[in-house]
């Protein structure tokens, strides 16, 4: 199209008016078309009493109870309270959740331009983004007005709504128009269609997210409501809120689309797909790919001359990709009116260091769409190499002394304050099922197709190569050892096809594979699993590498080369855990090269890291709801060792939401994948989404096809272009762009700065974050006896105590459980009463471990049982409890007496000799039961002596002679007759008693092929006494009265 002449949208413009006057009901009396929504100051828009995070949040409720029941007041990025316990005013945002409708007059005007005049196309002033949309309706049209963040330029798009039933009509204008050009070329669209009804204001809507058909006409998918989560170089991402289905056709048609059963039952699948919870999108950053990539990108184009690099979306993460097909061809580019959409998680928070510095921690999940679904129902990979649960997690961490990506010059994309590390889990790559159809919550585990050459896992880690590079660390956690075999027989297959792979690659390219069995080490007291990863991580950052922005390698550029990838079983709970560590590991990479710290490592219980756990459970959370139904089962506090008391009931809850949610809802949910993603696609003569018996041929290849696609090499699985490693960006670009200013190619600035808007403090998202300055107490903080630093190790007591320096001197080191050394002799008095409390000490404070952690509890038991930093205590039995009337205690009086002194005598475990305790507690080696056989008359008990020297007299009596030692001159003889002798008899007596529990004791050792199964010849034994009781009836955990003084 030319530059000069009408507008081609004013050409369907003046045919409108010309069909309308040609009307022969042009005379009938015209419709009063809806006014547009009035304008709303920023101010006004507020609500009294809302939450800045109101809405549909998909953070799990953990995360905001810790925050509502902070035990400081908040600071600085957390929203203030008023005493009633309303948010203020001006606390919701910068923008109102719906979008704000185009400002439209009812002056009417005729449109139109002088000949010759030049019309602005888009890109031709450089970044012109729209960000909010307004949806038109005549009887024949659908009219979307967008505009850009400054409300002064304006774009159309014209949608037919009359077109045939499969068909899909878009007029697009690639003109940029004034306010005052589309107000009057809106008034001309109204004026042409008055005797139809004119043009109506249909809804205000911040995004498109493209179209889809079921059985009959197309329908639009719009954004409705969003809220901001986080800002990346001035760039905002939004979190999905709200969206609305408008189908493309007339009013009269809409009837018969209502009576059709089958689209309604399509919509009504679409509809268990909840797009509000975990959906983000940005108008100006690229969410689909990684910071590194986005950078190289950018920089590159520049190389070529290109102020704008062309879209170049990742399509394994746009999620809405089969919605934005039908516009393809009909627009010159989808991505200046549709919007993609990732899935998985987002979250910011900010690291307030010294009040002077900040730092911003960013945590973006996206979720593939190939291979995607419910639990049970994907597990593995597909014979296109896709694996169910691909996540890949990039946390970001940028010092905000600067905003944008560009280093001051300006040189364009070079700021060395942005640092990145990505991270990727998925399924084992292998050909494995799990049938959910019984009602175990583990089912067995099959494995379909046993491959000799390895084909998914080789596809699978030639896309990992392809987007990430070379190494590829693998860290597989699932079990190695189990009674029945179930995680074990994968832990060998998957080690085979490394090992098969690995052969055919150069040294220095390898797959770098490291199995560990993570669950059997939790349950292990002798097992440090967080220690264990913690040298796991330590070994990995090197390997992979971290980005970090800059001008060249002399201004600290940094490239990550390769990635992490992590599986269990699930990857939900030890992943997400294993992870967590390794994300925390790179966070002090991350930080030491931004200059915040001077070494790479961070202790746990710090300001900093307790931040950045909260992220990481609201992460794995949100994973685990999205592919297995419930929230993470264990935690980093169940593989740190800090809640075991209060951990079970929860794991127990949410143990049995995931196996609801599998048995019952994972159908449903596979359904809406199927169909949003475009994996199923009516067609006449086809079944039904819901007569299909298994969505298997959805997910993979048509057979048919095989014979069509080349042969795979078998040796050469891999391509070589992959495995170079990544090249530096280039730091030139040409002379023509070089003279342009920074709104040229980048439009940070209107964005994050809203030049026109009215703001305040309160409202802008930056001082909204949340940031670790909510547990730093305001009274110690002002008094100066508070270190502000977050990298600073907290402890509970100094916190019970105003962190005070005296209560962080008693405090300090890692402190354990404490122990009542009892006084033998005093034994009248009751031990709670006359125990001395001893703080004893395991290890030293420079020996303890980093992540010991203590924690605040409520309920019965107020602290873990593992680690306490002071002496736990039981409540005490109400007085009501324990006023009982004369004569014998009932049963429930005895069961809650056995109950508290049990609980007691747990938490408060006594010994005789505080000296012995304290020499074995702090013994560097473990002591061994036995370490003599020597015997210490003079301390030995008299009855032991008694003992020996009878086993003694038997040895002697019982053997012949001619087993002694006989020293000549028959001094042996003499030494055996000159001892206290004993009689033949006595001695044989106890020879036949040592024979007989030298049976008994064998019978003790005999395990049958049942293992621990109790059978039928067993009965007799003495070991299964209790066994045979409880059989008769009698209860096994029946307790007797408990005495007086034990209580």
């Amino acid at each position: 199209m030319e530059s000069f002449g009408e507008p081609p949208i004013f050409e369907h413009v003046q045919s409108d008016i010309s069909q309308a006057k040609n009307d022969p009901e042009h005379s009938r009396k015209q419709s009063v078309s809806k006014p547009p929504s009035p304008t709303v100051s920023s101010l006004d828009t507020q609500k009294l009493g809302q939450d800045p995070s109101s809405g549909k949040d998909d953070k799990p409720d953990s995360q905001n109870a810790a925050t509502e029941t902070a035990p400081y007041p908040q600071l600085s990025h957390m929203p203030s309270e008023s005493e009633d316990g309303t948010k203020d005013l001006a606390v919701e945002g910068e923008e109102p959740e719906t979008a704000k409708s185009f400002d439209r007059s009812a002056t009417s005007s005729v449109f139109g331009r002088n000949r010759g005049a030049s019309y602005e196309k888009v890109g031709e002033e450089g970044v012109s983004r729209m960000h909010q949309f307004t949806l038109y309706e005549t009887s024949r049209w659908f009219y979307i007005v967008g505009g850009d963040l400054l409300d002064t330029k304006f774009r159309i798009l014209k949608v037919d709504r009359t077109s045939e039933s499969g068909e899909l009509t878009l007029v697009e204008d690639d003109i940029v128009y004034t306010k005052t050009e589309m107000n009057q070329l809106l008034n001309a669209i109204g004026d042409g269609n008055k005797s139809s009804g004119g043009l109506k204001l249909k809804s205000s809507t911040w995004g498109l997210l493209g179209f889809i058909r079921f059985t009959g006409v197309f329908y639009m998918l719009f954004i409705t409501k969003r809220k901001q989560v986080a800002m990346v170089g001035g760039h905002y991402i939004y979190r999905i809120d709200g969206t609305e289905l408008v189908p493309l056709n007339t009013p009269n048609s809409s009837k018969k689309t209502e009576k059709n059963p089958e689209e309604a039952r399509f919509i009504g699948i679409l509809n268990n797909l909840d797009l509000t919870r975990s959906f983000y999108f940005s108008y100006s950053y690229d969410i689909t790919r990684t910071l590194q990539r986005n950078i190289l990108r950018e920089r590159k184009s520049l190389e070529e001359g290109l102020a704008q690099p062309a879209h170049d979306f990742n399509d394994m993460f746009i999620w809405n990709h089969h919605l934005l097909q039908p516009a393809q061809s009909a627009l010159k580019n989808v991505f200046d009116w549709c919007l993609p959409i990732v899935h998985g998680y987002v979250d910011q928070a900010a690291l307030s260091i010294y009040w002077g510095r900040s730092v911003y921690v960013t945590i973006i999940a996206r979720r593939s769409r190939f291979f995607a679904g419910a639990r049970f129902l994907k597990r593995g990979a597909n014979d296109l190499g896709y694996v169910a649960n691909d996540v890949e997690t990039e946390q970001i961490v940028a010092e905000m002394l600067t905003t944008s990506f560009h280093a001051p010059g300006p040189t364009l994309y070079a700021s060395p304050n942005y640092t990145s590390y990505v991270q990727h889990r998925g399924s084992i790559p292998l050909y494995w099922t799990q049938d959910s159809s019984g009602v175990t919550p583990k089912p067995d585990i099959n494995l379909n197709l046993i491959d000799p050459f390895y084909g998914a896992a080789a596809l699978h880690f030639d896309d990992l190569f392809q987007r990430y590079g070379a190494p590829v660390y693998v860290l597989n956690l699932i079990k190695a050892r189990e009674r029945t075999e179930r995680e074990s027989k994968l832990l060998r297959e998957f080690t085979d096809a490394i090992r098969y792979l690995n052969q055919f690659l150069p040294n220095d390219r390898k797959i770098l594979y490291k199995a560990w069995d993570m669950s059997r080490a939790s349950k292990s007291r002798d097992q440090d699993v967080i220690g264990t990863l913690e040298s796991i991580a330590e070994d990995i950052i090197p390997k992979t590498g971290f980005f970090q922005n800059g001008n060249d390698k002399e201004s600290g550029l940094k490239l990550q080369n390769g990635v992490v990838r992590t599986n269990c079983i699930d990857c939900l709970d030890r992943t997400n855990a294993a992870q967590f560590v390794i994300g925390k590991r790179a966070l002090g990479h991350q930080l030491e090269a931004l200059g915040v710290t001077d070494n790479t490592s961070i202790d746990y219980d710090t300001d900093a890291i307790n931040l950045f756990t909260h992220m990481w459970h609201d992460h794995g959370d949100t994973i685990a709801i999205q592919y297995g139904g419930s929230h993470l089962v264990n935690t980093m506090a169940t593989y740190r060792k800090i809640n075991q008391w209060t951990s079970h009931p929860r794991d127990m809850v949410e143990s049995f939401k995931r196996y609801y949610n599998n048995s019952f809802m994972d159908a449903q949910r596979q359904e809406a994948y199927n169909l949003f993603l475009g994996n199923y696609v009516f067609a006449q003569g086809q079944p039904m989404l819901w007569d299909l018996s298994t969505d298997y041929y959805l997910h993979h290849s048509d057979p048919r096809a095989y014979l069509d696609r080349r042969k795979p090499d078998y040796i050469n699985w891999y391509t070589p272009e992959h495995l170079h490693p990544v090249a530096p960006p280039p730091t030139t670009w040409s002379t023509e762009l070089s003279a342009q200013p920074l709104t040229y190619f980048d439009d940070y600035w209107l964005e994050y700065y809203r030049p026109l808007a009215i703001s305040s403090f309160q409202k802008m998202f930056s001082f909204k974050m949340q940031s670790n300055l909510r547990y730093i107490p305001i009274k110690s903080a002002s008094e100066g006896r508070y270190d502000l630093s977050p990298f600073k190790v907290r402890s509970h007591t100094a916190d019970q105590n105003d962190n005070t320096p005296d209560s962080r001197s008693k405090s300090s080191g890692t402190r354990h459980k404490g122990v009542k050394i009892a006084d033998p002799a005093d034994n009248a008095t009751p031990a709670s009463e006359t125990a001395l409390s001893v703080d004893t000490q395991i290890a030293s404070s420079s020996t303890a471990p980093i992540h010991t952690r203590s924690r605040r509890y409520t309920g019965i038991i107020k602290e873990p049982s593992l680690q306490t930093p002071f002496q736990p205590t039981v409540p005490p039995i109400p007085p009501s409890a324990l006023n009982t009337p004369a004569g014998p205690p009932s049963k429930a009086e005895q069961a809650v007496e056995a109950f508290t002194r049990l609980v007691t005598r747990s938490l408060n475990p006594t010994v005789a000799d505080a000296e012995e305790y304290q020499r074995y507690v702090t013994h560097p080696l473990q002591i061994p039961l036995v370490v003599s056989s020597a015997v210490d008359y003079q301390k030995t008990n008299k009855d032991f002596l008694d003992y020996v020297n009878r086993v003694r007299e038997a040895a002697i009596d019982g053997p012949p002679a001619s087993s002694f030692n006989e020293a000549p001159g028959g001094a042996g003889a003499a030494g055996v007759n000159n001892g206290h002798t004993r009689s033949r008899s006595s001695a044989a007596s106890i020879e036949q008693r040592a024979r007989q529990n030298e049976q008994m004791y064998k019978g003790f050792l005999e395990v049958g092929d049942e293992g621990l199964t109790v059978l039928e010849e067993d009965g007799g034994k003495k070991r299964y006494k209790r066994y045979r009781q409880w059989l008769r009836g009698k209860s096994l955990f029946k307790q007797r009265p408990a005495d007086a003084f034990e209580v």
